[in-house]
């Protein structure tokens, strides 16, 4: 299994040139692991151009329990649907690396679109995000909890960074995927161990993948 490469998301539907023009526009950000770019019930009003690293999009349910509604990567924008002053984030944006961000207002994103024309693009990006406004648990309701675990993890290791030196690790604890797939954290347990013993997994306390193919079957690609 081939790996994505950092052209993807809205820099893949504008293109190079565009992606640089949009850079270009923003103040860069840095944000370290485990810090928010954004958080839920915080006003709108900016655009997040992702250049390096991975975040998680997650939401409170009215319990308070923190929901993974999707996972993104650079050449993904964050923050682009409550991008008014007038909103206030719908969701919180955690980084999962260390993360590099260009900072634009809203007003000066739209302009951007309007101004070369784009406006169709955006509007196919966002789109593409629908499925994303459900928490990540429901999306693959229908599934296993093997393949559940097997497309979370193929996830993450496949929005890495390029150069990033341990891609083939899954950054996130049992307790984290166990709560990003309404699993408990015994049958996420009882399931790495299975891909443990199918190759998939290496061995250890950390989780790292083996094998990306033996995964992809797990996960039922």
């Amino acid at each position: 299994m081939i790996l994505s490469n950092v052209l993807r998301g809205f820099r893949a539907l504008i293109g190079e040139h565009l992606w640089d023009a949009l850079v270009s526009q923003g103040a860069t950000r840095s944000f370290r692991a485990g810090s928010f770019l954004l958080r839920q019930g915080d006003p709108g009003g900016s655009v997040l151009v992702l250049l390096r690293g991975r975040v998680k999009v997650t939401g409170h349910d009215q319990q308070g329990a923190e929901l993974l509604v999707s996972l993104r990567a650079a050449g993904d924008l964050v923050g682009e649907i409550a991008g008014v002053p007038q909103m206030t984030r719908t969701a919180s944006v955690q980084a999962i690396d260390h993360c590099t961000a260009q900072v634009l207002t809203a007003e000066k994103f739209r302009e951007f679109l309007k101004r070369n024309r784009i406006d169709g693009h955006f509007t196919d990006y966002l789109l593409g995000k629908l499925s994303e406004t459900v928490p990540y648990q429901m999306q693959l309701v229908h599934f296993s909890s093997r393949r559940r675990l097997a497309r979370l993890m193929l996830e993450l290791v496949a929005l890495a960074d390029p150069g990033h030196p341990d891609r083939m690790r899954v950054p996130f604890s049992q307790e984290s995927l166990a709560r990003a797939l309404g699993l408990s954290r015994s049958t996420v347990a009882e399931q790495i161990a299975v891909l443990r013993e199918l190759g998939a997994l290496t061995a250890g306390r950390r989780l790292v993948v083996a094998d990306l193919d033996k995964l992809a079957g797990s996960a039922g690609l």
